[in-house]
């Protein structure tokens, strides 16, 4: 029985990896429509049907208001909506702009590793790693930092009074982002306060 369990374990563990390799150049999604089938991805046009403007998006060109968002931080990405030759790429683009003290909170993604270059201003960036090791630095304009998937990260604008602008690489066409304190305390079905309580070492008026 062990022997089964570890056989299939590690047969698990070799066909893990990240977005699938594609069959074809490319992959270019259709016009948005109302799909009825689910992929793990999104369904392709006819090849012969692509042009140049597919493979190109000005998404990222265009400053985000950090002043409506949540923790003074804006983030936009590329996807098969603004960019449809992204589809089956395996990757995604990422544009951070920071207010004064913005921060991305402590969060994962699941599916995919992140590289981060910092374009302007100075950021705290760093992750945890499973034994507990925290790895921190700051970016200056120019220098990169690399967080490795599925680790708690964060990034966070020092200056207090000027925004910073970061542009951040991902290993997939859909990396998952999972803010961990959003998750834990209002999430949509909420996790019961006991649970909390006990996670956290809080009491229940700490608990919304």
């Amino acid at each position: 029985m062990l022997l089964n369990l570890l056989l299939t374990f590690t047969f698990l563990m070799v066909g893990v990896k990240s977005d699938p390799d594609s069959l074809q150049d490319y992959c270019v999604s259709p016009p948005s429509t109302h799909q009825q089938i689910f992929l793990n991805g999104v369904l392709c046009k006819d090849p012969t049907q692509a042009t140049v403007s597919d493979f190109k998006t000005s998404a990222l060109s265009r400053p985000g208001n950090t002043q409506v968002k949540p923790f003074m931080i804006n983030v936009t990405v590329t996807t098969t909506a603004n960019l449809p030759g992204i589809n089956t790429m395996g990757l995604t683009m990422a544009r951070l702009d920071f207010g004064a003290s913005g921060i991305v909170p402590l969060h994962v993604h699941p599916r995919a590793s992140e590289v981060t270059v910092c374009l302007d201003g100075v950021l705290l960036v760093g992750f945890v790693d499973t034994s507990g090791r925290v790895f921190t630095q700051e970016l200056h304009p120019g220098e990169t930092f690399v967080f490795p998937k599925g680790l708690i990260h964060f990034l966070y604008n020092i200056d207090t009074v000027s925004s910073a602008l970061a542009v951040s690489g991902l290993s997939s066409q859909n990396p998952g982002t999972q803010i961990v304190s959003l998750s834990s305390f209002i999430s949509k079905s909420p996790i019961p306060k006991e649970v909390l309580k006990s996670a956290y070492d809080i009491n229940g008026q700490d608990v919304c």
